[in-house]
């Protein structure tokens, strides 16, 4: 059976197992509830009905008569541009296909001169629809990518308060959480934004509001979330020296202050922790990304978090941002302006973090060109690196323990170069189910791509 129509089967399993739930009330004598028909696309047919749940087709067409409507059908159609000989239009390629492109002059309104900068994703647990959350530089764009080379620009949510170019934005519970950073966003605060709004959108694009304003800080250069503990922390801040600031947001649309940890963080990951460092194990971990070093500090308790220990490295020109492996033994980094102050190739630094107590340096991986490298995120045995102006890149890590990590394919968003300069691609989101991968280019704004067939 095509994997599609498991996806749509399963779907409508859970539908019908919904409109009968408050049914199976009344077996306890309780008052019956009202049955709600689920309409998640919108088009008048019914969840339980509709032969594609996922995007408006109100026809209900379905030329080659396989159950499944042909909007859903459509949803693996040709890309915009496959990668052939080395190319998919205009960009350089390996392995990856353009599948859409949306500019940042459709995904951001007119103040100043609009950029792309953080990007992360949302998929509805309810139709499992998949969207892209692109930041600008005044403004946060909406886009349905279910179907990728179809995209829908469904909206923006406007900045509260002022542009700039730093703007960041993660999920937790169906909500997004946004913040910016900047001289002109000292009361930006942090916008919390019902994904679920998204659902119905009939007449894109539009402009949506904030449902909450959390106001304790100013302005934050990231937003980093556990999904597992229900907290958030803005790191960069104008509170805690920049370090991170607790925010509960169990109750999402209610964020409450808990608290903060002192030294100002570029960026960090925060992760309850599973091993392999018996010691830790069930705490909740931060690994700070601090400009000059890498801080791993125990967060648990919220009124007394406590730094477990420092690392640097050789050649220090700004530690920007890393992420864990899966089995959070290695901990990958990136210097943001090391190619540009010590001349190397985009360099990646590797950490053992066995003994979180003794971190040690593992290795350094350099890249094939002198692009300066960004935001990088770790799937399975890849490891996606936004590399600037040489585009999205792809490495494996399988064997990362024995030193070795390859490059597997790339997608080079900045066509024009891959110089040594703060152009291309910003940031990258892996972690669709569909196999959608959605990049964020300064210039360029949205491309969805994915791996060739």
């Amino acid at each position: 059976m095509p994997k599609f129509m498991k996806k749509r089967l399963l779907l409508k399993t859970i539908f019908v197992i919904t409109l009968l739930t408050p049914l199976m009330h009344s077996c306890d004598n309780e008052p019956v509830d009202a049955i709600i028909i689920q309409d998640s696309d919108g088009d008048g047919i019914p969840n339980n009905l509709d032969n594609c749940i996922t995007i408006a087709n109100p026809d209900q067409a379905d030329d080659d008569n396989d159950g499944i409507g042909n909007t859903c059908d459509d949803v693996t159609t040709t890309p915009l541009f496959e990668c052939i000989n080395g190319m998919a239009g205009e960009y350089p390629c390996d392995g990856y296909d353009l599948m859409a492109h949306i500019p940042v002059s459709v995904l951001a309104n007119t103040m100043g001169n609009p950029e792309g900068s953080d990007i992360w994703g949302w998929t509805d647990p309810l139709t499992g629809n998949e969207y892209a959350l692109i930041a600008m530089t005044n403004s946060t764009a909406f886009v349905d990518i279910t179907n990728p080379t179809l995209p829908v620009f469904l909206g923006r949510l406007d900045t509260a308060d002022g542009a700039n170019f730093w703007r960041d934005v993660k999920v937790y519970n169906d909500h997004a959480y946004i913040v910016a950073d900047g001289s002109q966003n000292l009361n930006h605060g942090m916008q919390v934004f019902d994904l679920t709004k998204l659902r119905n959108v009939t007449n894109p694009p539009i402009n949506f509001t904030s449902d909450a304003h959390y106001t304790e800080f100013g302005r934050a250069h990231n937003i980093v979330i556990n999904e597992d503990s229900g907290y958030a922390y803005a790191v960069g801040s104008n509170t805690f020296g920049g370090g991170a600031h607790f925010i509960n947001i169990q109750n999402p649309t209610n964020p409450i202050a808990e608290g903060g940890f002192n030294g100002y963080s570029h960026d960090a990951q925060v992760v309850t922790y599973t091993g392999p460092d018996s010691d830790y194990f069930g705490r909740e971990i931060l690994i700070g990304s601090n400009e000059n070093e890498v801080v791993i500090a125990d967060i648990t308790d919220k009124a007394n978090p406590v730094t477990i220990s420092t690392i640097a490295y050789n050649n220090i020109g700004y530690t920007h941002q890393g992420w864990f492996t899966e089995d959070s033994r290695y901990f990958i980094l990136g210097d943001e302006i090391d190619e540009m102050q010590f001349g190397n190739n985009t360099r990646t630094i590797v950490f053992d973090f066995n003994d979180l107590d003794n971190p040690a340096l593992h290795l350094d991986y350099f890249g094939p060109t002198a692009a300066i490298d960004h935001n990088g995120y770790v799937k399975g045995n890849t490891y996606f690196l936004a590399n600037y102006t040489a585009g999205l890149r792809m490495i494996d890590i399988t064997n990362i323990a024995s030193g070795t990590m390859t490059e597997t394919g790339f997608f080079d968003t900045h066509p024009e170069n891959n110089s040594t300069s703060f152009n291309g691609a910003w940031s990258v989101y892996p972690y669709f189910s569909s196999g959608n991968i959605i990049i964020s280019d300064i210039e360029r704004g949205l491309l969805i791509v994915r791996k060739s067939e």
